[in-house]
């Protein structure tokens, strides 16, 4: 591979513009090979004149003459450039490159490159100095973490001790213990787990400080090796809290309650201590990627800037590398080391404290292995792919030979499912082509979020079950050996139901346990709006429930079918049913009434006023739905005219809000006009196909009130086409969705989880306050 593609793959995609822009230094340096070649050409044409009108040049005799050449004292590669540091804005240090060559060797395209490459290298050092900045402040938060977190230890372990000075004396006692113990062996001994724990809590002083040149430890026999020891401050605690973030109903409604709760007082016990150090080992996981990336930023930039001079040097033949890369070894970022410093720390801490030393079972926590493609997940997905396509055609030979109309509820769930993962698959797959950073913005665990084969593995396979299920079901209901079995027959599409729960919920670490976890867990959140934080991925996951409402119709019908029908005599009465027709209301706005809820939610946390906008959007949406529900179910001209009054206002500001606010396009003194600044896509005129599509399919509701007759459609069958439209809209909305907020990340270079810190000091709020 090219070092161009490596290093445009290597890149964070949130820190695409703070990166040396390599691409077009390599076409300045062709501008300049282009003019050099041009010259070469003409000096060409000259060279037999010169060679003729040598002959008249008079005789120099054969003494060699001597050269007045000015090199004395250094290379020519000295004298060519001379890099100056230059102080700008802000203290930051800009670099200036100088020509000490005669001006007309410096053709103009040469002075262009060193002009940009300056730019570029300022650009590079001074964000990283930034970045290592941040990370020295996030350090001194660490340690202060990691104080109070062994203090916490101490005070669990020893719950008698005193707050002030019982450390250091029980220090002192362990370590006169341990001299005179071996002075001494018949000296009773402390227990052991209680020496243990003491000696490794409060033994925190860097060990670059204990350890002398040769590597021993520089131990004050006088004072029984007490130096040593820089034990933990236990009054610590008396001045720090628990963030004790809402994590549940229960407790946001009790933060709502008692707003100034005595739980986040720090409760001595092991149930408290496990769920700091859990979180705080969550906070060392998230600052080791973060140091790991700064690092890989350093060097890969420096290396293009190796690589640029290089080509430089090839093309012009001046010999400019050394004086350029000497400045930039002189540099901030060619001479700190404070990131590979303090990522040795942070890993000895990270395997010392949340380890119990093993460094082998941390560094695996802090260095996850890459996720490897695997040649199993390919193969079953081409497995499956034609197990369905085969399936698929002998369903529509049986169907269209008996004439035969699948039964409502049977297949349109899992219809809908399989479209909408189908749909997720093609956008991963679009994301990652665009390097959208899909896995950050939607929070995944790293190396657990699934990719594009994984994604169509699972919705192939769903399909295969649901395909066979079908045509087990219409084979023992066709077959006359099997039609008297009705009550076995009829609990096909039930067991199918009931198979892939059990899958999804299934505990074992099969079938992608993590991801199909974190669906779960996302899915209550929404249920439970408002009582969660609302994230990014709970409202995009809301958002993606509002075009299931067919769906979870269908769901409804399954549960009055075996619930409250008679299954075995193939009967049922739901849709005469009040219960049903009510629920009918009820299932359709819930999507919309959990996705306002978020809204507000946000806008009482963030006091963000287009929260209120847009939750007025999904009130809105609510009621055309109402309305809708109630023509299709009651009919008449005023029902008609309100459905189509409701759904024209609420489809008018969705559209809008999908464009303008979701999209960011339709911006009018955009670089791209009506669009945005920054487009992932080079071709324009996919956006302007993707909002008229919106446009259109947004009007897909026309069919429930204006009764489009289809002579070869059942009406059924026509609702199902109108709810896989939506799901189509949903699945292009997705994308132009995650792509803003990608150049929204873009834009404040944010590249990682914020994880809350598990303490937090009261004069640090209190300073915050004023």
């Amino acid at each position: 591979m090219k070092f161009g593609k490596e290093y445009l793959s290597q890149m964070l995609p949130e820190w695409k513009e703070a990166y040396l822009d390599y691409r077009y230094l390599k076409t300045l340096l062709k501008d300049i090979l282009r003019f050099k070649r041009k010259a070469e050409e003409g000096r060409t044409q000259q060279k037999s004149l010169v060679r003729d009108l040598t002959l008249y040049r008079s005789f120099s005799g054969l003494q060699k003459q001597k050269s007045h050449d000015f090199i004395s004292g250094g290379d020519i590669e000295d004298l060519f450039i001379m890099v100056k540091e230059v102080k700008g804005a802000n203290s930051n240090v800009k670099y200036e490159t100088k020509f000490i060559i005669p001006s007309e060797d410096a053709t103009d395209q040469e002075v262009v490159f060193f002009n940009t490459l300056d730019y570029e290298f300022s650009k590079v050092d001074v964000f990283y100095k930034d970045k290592v900045e941040e990370v020295m402040n996030e350090v001194a938060l660490l340690n202060k973490q990691m104080d109070a977190l062994i203090a916490l230890r101490i005070k669990v372990e020893n719950p008698n001790l005193d707050m002030s000075g019982a450390v250091r004396e029980l220090v002192a006692d362990v370590a006169n213990l341990a001299t005179s113990t071996v002075s001494n062996p018949s000296t009773p001994r402390m227990p052991r787990k209680e020496q243990m724990f003491v000696i490794q809590e409060t033994t925190i002083a860097d060990e670059e400080d204990s350890e002398d040149s040769s590597g021993g430890v520089d131990v004050d026999k006088s004072n029984g090796g007490n130096n040593n020891f820089k034990p933990a401050h236990l009054e610590i605690l008396e001045h720090v809290k628990i963030n004790n973030e809402p994590e549940t109903p229960k407790s946001t409604i009790k933060a709502m309650l008692l707003k100034d709760s005595k739980d986040k007082k720090l409760q001595f016990n092991r149930k408290q201590l496990k769920k700091v150090e859990e979180q705080l080992k969550q906070v060392f996981i998230e600052f080791h990627w973060k140091l790991r990336q700064l690092k890989r930023y350093s060097f890969m930039n420096l290396l293009a800037l190796s690589k640029v001079m290089k080509k430089y040097d090839k093309i012009t033949l001046r010999g400019a590398s050394k004086s350029y890369l000497r400045a930039v070894d002189n540099s901030y970022i060619g001479s700190s080391d404070e990131i590979s410093t303090i990522l040795e720390r942070v890993e000895a801490t990270f395997v010392k404290h949340f380890c119990n030393s093993n460094r082998r079972k941390g560094m695996k926590s802090l260095r996850p292995t890459a996720k490897k493609g695997k040649h199993k997940t390919t193969f079953l997905l081409g497995y499956f792919a034609g197990c369905t396509t085969a399936l698929l055609v002998a369903l529509i030979l049986v169907i269209n030979a008996r004439k035969l109309v699948i039964k409502e509820g049977s297949t349109h769930l899992f219809a809908y499912i399989i479209l909408h993962m189908l749909m997720y698959a093609v956008n991963i797959y679009f994301w990652r082509c665009y390097r959208v950073n899909y896995p950050f913005i939607f929070g995944f665990k790293q190396g657990t979020e699934l990719g594009y084969r994984e994604v169509f593995l699972l919705g192939a396979g769903l399909t295969l079950l649901s395909l066979a299920g079908v045509l087990a079901n219409l084979d023992m209901e066709m077959e006359p050996g099997t039609q008297k079995y009705q009550t076995v027959t009829e609990l096909v599409p039930l067991g199918l139901v009931t198979l892939v729960l059990a899958i999804a919920f299934c505990p074992f670490n099969i079938i992608y346990r993590s991801g199909r976890f974190f669906f779960i867990k996302s899915i209550w959140r929404c249920i439970c709006a408002p009582f969660y934080k609302v994230t990014l991925i709970d409202f995009f996951l809301a958002d993606q429930l509002t075009s299931q409402v067919q769906a979870f119709r269908s769901l409804e019908f399954y549960i009055c079918y075996y619930v409250w029908g008679d299954f075995r005599k193939r009967h049922n009465s739901c849709r005469q049913s009040a219960v049903y027709n009510s629920f009918y209301f009820i299932v359709a706005v819930l999507p919309y009434w959990s996705r306002l809820l978020q809204c507000l939610r946000r806008w009482v946390e963030e006091k963000d006023v287009s929260q209120v906008y847009n939750g007025l959007k999904y009130l809105l949406t609510i009621i055309a739905v109402l309305m809708r529900t109630g023509f299709d179910l009651e009919k008449g001209t005023s029902w008609r005219a309100v459905a189509i009054i409701s759904s024209a206002i609420a489809a008018i500001m969705s559209t809008y809000w999908d464009i303008v606010k979701d999209w960011g396009l339709l911006q009018r003194h955009s670089k791209n006009p009506w669009l945005r600044d920054k487009l992932l896509i080079s071709h324009t005129s996919v956006y302007f196909i993707a909002m008229v599509l919106d446009v259109i399919l947004r009007l897909a509701w026309l069919q429930s009130v204006v009764n489009f007759h289809v002579t070869f459609l059942h009406r059924t069958a026509l609702t199902t086409i109108v709810a896989c439209l939506e799901i189509l809209r949903r699945g292009m909305w997705n994308f132009f969705r995650l792509e803003n907020e990608h150049l929204n990340n873009v834009g404040k270079f944010r590249a990682f989880k914020s994880v809350p810190l598990p303490f937090s000091y009261y004069d640090e709020d209190s300073s915050k306050d004023e």
